[in-house]
């Protein structure tokens, strides 16, 4: 199989990872084929002689990832699970169960060095007492988490486990390069009261979700004849009575709904005629979040508001795959009334930077049309980037009686247009830690105020920045802040040579103004 060139890149990395540490993080949106990129990753540590755990919590995950390593790269697997042992096969490849292998009575049997890679599938799982006993057994094997982990947020706990993150393919990406549909998300506007629902572990709480969710099915239901009467549509929602009661209603309604859950005994047929038509709409209490794919899936409605990114990301990515005649995902999202929870919505699925998602959500909401989320991220970046540069004039007009010679993080950040780099969540232990003295030493020597940067991670990342734009010619941070000192905006973006040439001419007049005829404000160099 070839592999595309984000599979390929994220192969490469996860392999030159594993030469320097030990535990490594994979993240791929939904539907960008992480099974395939993990199956060559265990095919290349089979050609090195190594043996291979792909461990997974549920069933469904565990024979999807031995049907694609056996499909991608023609290797068979033994299976732990239950009955089943890979002890004494002659398979190099195990696809284990947690619920199995987790028991010490079962881990006694392998030694230690058993297996020398293990391959963790849905890896933000990885945290949870199960797989930490797993992996203290095997405790010199090299691990893989593989997630479709959104943002790096949600990636704070995982810090825990894994050392590095190898390679990131982001879902704006995926989507640019035509390897996931659009997504179009509409604001509804009916206020459901949230208030009264609570938090367990994290999350919000079934049960209160489901009571106070109730009240407002009749009317969802009547808002999804507006939106989704001629699509293909996948609802999730708190528990399974819920699901159930919500299924009867869509078809008084006039749909032709089905529902399934974990306990449903013709689970296959049933998914099998949504696929095939005979359904267009599917309803189920969390049970589709993993393992199933149907591409033709074409609106998503997600009636079990949650606060874990990864979690609204699996409900969301049922959508996301390409599908013949299928030009976008319409994403449906309500007004959830909640004054004390943060909860994901449709911009948190593209916008890195919470204040871009809060612009997207507030425009959003005053639309009330379907919107593409691509656009809507770029129009919400302008009105943030525009609100941090007025905000960032008043700082550089404080600065000026500093006179102080190295440039502010933030002015530097604004002025390259880094917006990746101003909304930084540390994820990783070593990136929460203090700067070193080595790199305060690299910034203040590139140019770069050091006080300013609270954790390593920032720092590696402005100095990795740094050098790029050593190596590509453009302007320097002693740059950036000499001419912005004098009106001009967005020096970042000058080569550095333009940037040198407009410094010899302020120099040459004395530095007392810029030369005749130029307006700071709109100068752009040619």
């Amino acid at each position: 199989m070839q592999l595309r060139p984000y599979q390929q890149q994220a192969m490469t990395a996860v392999l030159d990872e594993w030469e320097r540490v030990q535990n490594t993080l994979l993240v791929l949106p939904t539907g960008c084929g992480k099974t395939i990129v993990f199956a060559k990753i265990t095919e290349s540590c089979v050609r090195r002689g190594g043996r291979v755990l792909v461990l997974a919590h549920r069933g469904e995950l565990l024979d999807q990832a031995a049907d694609k390593i056996m499909s991608t790269c023609g290797l068979g697997c033994a299976v732990e699970k239950a009955e089943h042992s890979c002890l004494g096969t002659w398979y190099r490849v195990t696809v284990g169960s947690v619920q199995t292998l987790m028991r010490d009575s079962r881990l006694a049997k392998f030694p230690s060095d058993y297996f020398s890679h293990i391959v963790i599938d849905e890896a933000h799982h990885a945290i949870s007492d199960s797989y930490q006993r797993i992996l203290a057994h095997f405790e010199d094997a090299k691990v893989l988490g593989v997630t479709a982990t959104p943002d790096r947020g949600d990636m704070k706990n995982l810090g825990q486990v894994f050392d590095t993150l190898a390679f990131e393919y982001t879902l704006p990406q995926a989507i640019k390069e035509g390897f996931l549909s659009p997504i179009k998300a509409v604001t509804i506007p009916l206020k459901i009261d949230f208030t009264g629902v609570s938090v367990q572990a994290g999350d919000f709480k079934a049960a209160d979700i489901d009571s106070a969710l109730d009240p407002y099915l009749e009317q969802i239901a009547a808002e999804m004849e507006h939106y989704c009467r001629d699509r293909k549509t996948v609802v999730f929602l708190p528990l399974v009575r819920t699901s159930q009661k919500f299924r009867n209603i869509l078809n008084r309604h006039g749909f032709s709904a089905a529902e399934v859950n974990g306990e449903s005994p013709d689970r296959a047929e049933i998914l099998a005629d949504f696929d095939a038509g005979k359904y267009n709409v599917l309803c189920n209490s969390m049970l589709l979040t993993e393992g199933w794919d149907c591409p033709s899936v074409d609106c998503v409605i997600v009636l079990r508001p949650t606060k874990v990114r990864a979690l609204y990301s699996q409900m969301v990515g049922r959508g996301t795959r390409l599908a013949p005649g299928k030009d976008h995902l319409l994403l449906l999202d309500f007004l959830w009334h909640t004054e004390r929870h943060e909860l994901c919505r449709p911009a948190c699925l593209i916008a890195q930077d919470k204040e871009v998602a809060d612009k997207m959500t507030e425009k959003m909401a005053a639309s009330g049309c379907p919107e593409d989320l691509e656009i809507m991220e770029k129009e919400a970046s302008e009105d943030v980037v525009a609100q941090r540069e007025e905000a960032l004039a008043k700082t550089l007009a404080e600065m000026k009686t500093r006179k102080r010679k190295l440039v502010d993080p933030l002015q530097f950040e604004m002025s390259i247009a880094a917006e990746d780099l101003s909304g930084y969540v540390p994820a990783f232990g070593w990136e929460a830690a203090p700067p070193s003295e080595k790199q305060r030493m690299a910034l203040e020597k590139a140019g770069i105020f050091p006080d300013e940067i609270t954790c390593a991670g920032k720092a590696a990342k402005i100095l990795d920045r740094l050098d790029k734009r050593r190596s590509a010619g453009l302007s320097t941070p002693k740059q950036i802040r000499c001419l912005e000192r004098y009106g001009f905006r967005h020096v970042g973006t000058w080569t550095m040579q333009q940037a040198s040439d407009m410094v010899t001419r302020i120099a040459s007049l004395g530095w007392r103004h810029v030369p005749r005829g130029i307006d700071p404000a709109t100068y752009i160099p040619t």
